[in-house]
C-alpha cells in the first residue's frame, strides 16, 4: 500500500463522516427536539462530528488533499437527512442503518486493505474504533423501527446505492 492509496482512504473517509454529520443536521432541522429519535439522532450526530474532528485533523497532518466535492456532499447529506425526516421516524432510522451498513463494509474492507500490508497502524486503529461505533449506529437504527419505514427494501437500497457511488467519487475527486 503507497501513500496514494493511503491519502485516498484518508480523503473519503472523511469526506463520508462530513456526509453524515449533514445528514444529521438535515434529520434534526425537520425532527428537532420533538421526534421520538431525537435523543438517539444527537447522540449518533456528536460521534460523527468527533470522527470528522479526527479525520479533518489526520487531513491536515498528513497533507491530504481533500474531495473537490464538499459542496456538494453538504447539499446531499442534508438533503438526504431532510427528506428522511420529513416521512417520519423510521425513514430517518432507514437512512441511518442503510449508510451505517455501507459504511461498515466500507470500513471493514480498508481494515482487511491495511492489516494484509502491515501499513499505517495509526489509521487502521481509527478505522477500526469508528467502525464500531458505526455498528451500534446501524443497530441502534434497526432497533428503533427502520425496517418498518415505508418501502423499507426499496429505501434502503436506494441509499445503500447511493453510498457506494459517493464512496467511489470522494476517493478521486
Amino acid at each position: 500500500m503507497d501513500r496514494k492509496d493511503l491519502h485516498r482512504m484518508i480523503r473519503v473517509d472523511q469526506a463520508g463522516e462530513f456526509g453524515a454529520t449533514r445528514i444529521y443536521e438535515g434529520q434534526l432541522a425537520v425532527m428537532g427536539d420533538r421526534g421520538p429519535h431525537s435523543a438517539e439522532i444527537r447522540h449518533m450526530a456528536a460521534q460523527e462530528a468527533e470522527h470528522r474532528k479526527k479525520f479533518d485533523a489526520l487531513l491536515a497532518k498528513r497533507g491530504v488533499r481533500p474531495t473537490a466535492l464538499h459542496p456538494f456532499w453538504s447539499a446531499a447529506g442534508y438533503a438526504l437527512g431532510a427528506g428522511t425526516a420529513l416521512l417520519g421516524p423510521e425513514a430517518a432510522m432507514a437512512c441511518t442503518a442503510a449508510v451505517e451498513t455501507e459504511i461498515d463494509k466500507h470500513y471493514s474492507d480498508q481494515l482487511d486493505a491495511l492489516e494484509a500490508s502491515g501499513a499505517d497502524p495509526e489509521l487502521a486503529a481509527m478505522i477500526a474504533e469508528f467502525r464500531e461505533e458505526e455498528r451500534e449506529h446501524r443497530d441502534s437504527a434497526l432497533a428503533n423501527g427502520a425496517e418498518r419505514a415505508p418501502a423499507y427494501p426499496l429505501l434502503a437500497g436506494a441509499i445503500r446505492l447511493g453510498c457506494r457511488i459517493a464512496i467511489r467519487i470522494s476517493e478521486r475527486v
